[in-house]
């Protein structure tokens, strides 16, 4: 089957992009019931489908977006259809992959190989796949959502991603879909909130392009965009590694009925927004951010790091590799974990020449501080060497609440030094950020904000 798509999608790299695509499909019964990918379907306004030259409209039932999983049904009957390999899938299996892929002419294309991994787990830019099958029928954009099929020309996976420089074609296990298959045609989505999704990871930082949003979904109630990114749920920093593998198992975890916290970044204007699935509607996100109307480009990658005990985390560039994680007993006797990192830890304690971060977090500080009484006693570094802009600020995430303030021409130089001191929402910690950026590191400051974090 190849489906037409017609509609609005935001690519990351093309931008606001609005007319048509196509994917692959294949009709499992006679009624007209075809599985394709989520991706295939997810964001189109309208959605044709051709079956052996005929047109036919087409609608959507359910949708799985960690599974790159749809079902829809053709408005027609009696279809030929395709059975599912009845037989044990095994490496070195014969195996060809059917489709519409977007090379040459664009028409339905056979490629031959063999099973290479019968069952294995993978997580990729478009899902989080636990039984997925890795083998050599090549396959290219349009090939989406079509069937690899045994030489019987029973299915034994649906074709959904490909990497033709390492040659690597990936097909969901036939297992996985007919586990799911009965929930999407009956209209329930199954680990999905309704989103088009594309994992990314860069030196600007990571997070869930939304590359489209269902009408009347989770995250469309939720207040989620086209073109949006979804930088942190439930406190954790999403596609650290590229791919869906957090933002699935936040959704495994919890279920997709759950209460979620959710930050989301919205390029088309700049700001940053906090909200819930299931919740609260996005509103904007109180945080600092860099006062810069040009911020530096980044120059690095990012890299997450802990402190000793593994409860403090935040993203820091790769480059800042002088790291102490050591945690403290402060002077009123509580216990406090940290890490601080920086290109030299020695000079950025010494002077304003060097950036760096500390991020520290104590629950037996609860008794002695507030954040406002904290950033009090922390604000007497940047007061000493800096110039103070504007008043004390609220500072408020999906996961803190609290308050922030800002210095710059620290020492006489073009240094920036940030200070956030919050309450954890569910009342568990407290935590405090210093922030040291020297000239040109202004970038730094938007990962640092929309990732640390302590779990206690």
């Amino acid at each position: 089957v190849k489906i037409q798509a017609l509609g609005s999608l935001v690519d990351p790299v093309e931008g606001a992009m609005e007319g048509g695509w196509w994917g692959t499909g294949l009709v499992v019964d006679s009624d007209g019931l075809v599985v394709t990918n989520n991706h295939v379907v997810v964001g189109a306004a309208t959605l044709k489908a051709s079956v052996g030259g005929k047109n036919y409209d087409a609608r959507i039932l359910g949708t799985s977006e960690c599974l790159d999983l749809a079902v829809i049904k053709l408005d027609g009957k009696d279809f030929p259809y395709f059975d599912w390999y009845s037989g044990d899938i095994k490496a070195a299996l014969e195996v060809w992959a059917l489709g519409y892929p977007n090379v040459g002419d664009r028409e339905f294309a056979i490629t031959k190989g063999i099973v290479s991994k019968a069952d294995t787990a993978t997580d990729t830019q478009w899902a989080s796949v636990n039984h997925a099958i890795e083998h050599d029928a090549r396959i290219r954009g349009g090939n989406s959502g079509g069937p690899l099929v045994a030489a019987n020309g029973q299915v034994v996976g649906v074709n959904y991603a490909g990497d033709d420089i390492n040659d690597l074609n990936l097909a969901i296990h036939r297992d996985e879909v007919r586990a799911v298959f009965d929930d999407l045609a009956a209209g329930t989505d199954v680990l999905s909130l309704g989103i088009n999704a594309t994992a990314f990871a860069n030196t600007t930082g990571s997070g869930i392009f939304v590359r489209g949003v269902e009408s009347g979904s989770t995250a469309d109630k939720a207040g989620l965009e086209p073109g949006d990114i979804i930088t942190r749920m439930e406190g954790v920093t999403l596609a650290t590694d590229g791919t869906l593998a957090d933002y699935c198992s936040i959704l495994r975890t919890h279920g997709t009925d759950a209460t979620l916290s959710v930050n989301v970044y919205r390029p088309s204007n700049g700001s940053t927004y906090e909200g819930q699935f299931n919740g609260r509607t996005l509103t904007t996100d109180s945080a600092p951010t860099a006062p810069s109307s040009e911020p530096s480009a980044p120059q690095t990658e990012l890299v997450v790091i802990k402190d000793d005990a593994g409860v403090v985390t935040v993203q820091v560039p790769a480059t800042w590799t002088s790291i102490d994680g050591t945690s403290f007993t402060d002077d009123l006797g509580n216990q406090v974990n940290d890490v601080r990192a920086s290109t030299d830890l020695s000079a950025f304690g010494d002077g304003w020449a060097v950036s760096g971060v500390i991020v520290s977090a104590s629950v037996d500080a609860l008794g002695d501080y507030t954040p406002d009484s904290l950033l009090d006693l922390l604000a007497a570094v940047p007061a000493s060497g800096c110039t103070q802009n504007g008043t004390r600020q609220p500072f408020s995430d999906s996961v803190y609440e609290g308050s922030f303030e800002y210095w710059s021409a620290c020492g006489g130089l073009k240094t920036e030094y940030f200070i956030i001191a919050a309450l954890a929402k569910d009342g568990s910690h407290l935590i405090w950020v210093q922030i040291q950026l020297a000239e040109g590191d202004d970038w730094v400051l938007e990962p640092i904000v929309n990732s640390f974090l302590a779990v206690y």
